[in-house]
């Protein structure tokens, strides 16, 4: 084995430019680093790139999923859906407005909510009224929207797209091309700028919607739940009801308006590293193999995710993990199941979800960021089969 002579590979970085420094240098010099004019050009860049009449931004991806519980309404004495293969935040927006959560199971090969399991955490919830069902769109592909929806509106809930892993990402359905946020088929959908995250603002997270009173409901909750009312006094200000602090400042703003405007490029690179790691990993089969994808998905993929059969390799995720790093490349694991931490185990007791344990036991994110060299994907590989004791 060889040392890493070469700069370490993380699974994901962010792509930051001379004109980003530019832009934020510049905001930095105006009158408004937050609350300004930037906020709203932001917006609406972003609802004109993926499709959707309405975009709040807001603090995170995580802020993001709480506004979205809140212009909704849901609240206490009702259950909400989600996948347990995701980050923590999708289940825990529910816990927040004082719903409680039913996980669903994901298909194995593409950690994905399906139609069928959707069905059955449905019946898993013994009648209570369901506020909303919180498909994931992980690592970039697409969940099997129209299905979800039809099965979501007969069982009266809402639809809120996680579609934090997934700008960029399109899809299509009986020949009808959509994008992921466009509105189509979710009643909200939600992004992080996380700076391992297709497009960064450091931190930062947008809402997107076709409905313009629950985008309304977003910016009122983003702020306080504060409202000026027509005719009073200049500095008079009322809340009816209570909100929070979830603005993403003109600062940030100004760095995802430059990044914005090179989206194109970005996903284009990760599209092409991609198609480069299909034909890379076609050499490491049966031992291991990318997560699938499905047949409506045209992904610009977050994460590029190996399912490994560790038992059969002999070796173990954490071994397979060290000697990437070894190596001089990064990975991560996406996710851990939610309904087994600790706060929800205790809480629903561990139901039975064979799929995300299957994925959980064989999935290994690997590097892919905007910034990586063709051949970087072939080192990657190359290193992963050097561990996994494979010939080329």
């Amino acid at each position: 084995m060889s040392a890493p002579s070469t700069p370490v590979l993380p699974y994901g970085r962010q792509t930051i430019e001379d004109d980003d420094v530019a832009a934020v240098a510049e905001a930095l010099r105006d009158d408004f680093l937050t609350t300004g004019p930037r906020v709203e050009a932001f917006e609406a860049a972003f609802a004109k790139s993926v499709g959707a009449r309405q975009a709040v931004a807001c603090a995170n991806g995580t802020a993001a999923l709480h506004l979205a519980m809140l212009a909704l309404g849901v609240g206490e004495g009702e259950v909400c859906i989600a996948p347990s293969i995701t980050f923590l935040a999708t289940a825990n927006c529910a816990r927040y407005v004082g719903a409680e959560v039913v996980f669903a199971d994901v298909d194995p090969l593409t950690g994905l909510m399906t139609p069928r399991t959707l069905e059955d955490a449905i019946e898993r919830c013994g009648g209570r009224p369901i506020g909303a069902v919180l498909p994931v769109h992980l690592r970039g592909d697409i969940a099997e929207l129209p299905a979800l929806r039809k099965i979501a509106d007969a069982a009266g809930a809402a639809v809120i797209e996680d579609a934090c892993h997934a700008l960029g990402s399109r899809m299509t359905f009986d020949n009808e091309p959509a994008q992921a946020g466009d509105g189509r088929w979710g009643d909200l959908a939600v992004f992080s700028f996380h700076p391992v995250k297709t497009l960064t603002t450091g931190e930062g997270g947008m809402v997107t919607t076709n409905d313009a009173r629950l985008a309304e409901r977003l910016k009122l909750m983003r702020s306080h739940g504060m409202i000026r009312p027509p005719g009073a006094d200049p500095w008079w200000y009322e809340m009816p009801e209570i909100g929070f602090n979830y603005r993403l400042p003109d600062v940030l703003c100004a760095l995802g308006l430059s990044q914005l405007a090179k989206l194109p490029r970005f996903l284009e690179r990760r599209r092409a590293l991609a198609r480069r790691y299909e034909t890379a990993f076609a050499a490491l089969s049966p031992l291991a193999r990318l997560a699938e994808r499905p047949a409506w998905s045209d992904p610009a993929l977050h994460l590029m995710t190996a399912l490994i059969d560790f038992e059969a390799t002999g070796t173990t995720r954490a071994e397979v993990m060290a000697g990437l790093k070894a190596r001089g490349v990064g990975s991560q694991v996406h996710y851990i199941p939610v309904h087994r931490q600790p706060y929800y185990a205790a809480r629903y007791g561990i139901a039975d979800l064979p799929g995300a344990d299957a994925w959980y036991a064989r999935c290994l994110s690997l590097p892919l960021y905007p910034a990586m060299a063709d051949g970087d994907v072939e080192r990657v590989v190359g290193a992963l089969a050097e561990v996994l004791g494979v010939s080329p």
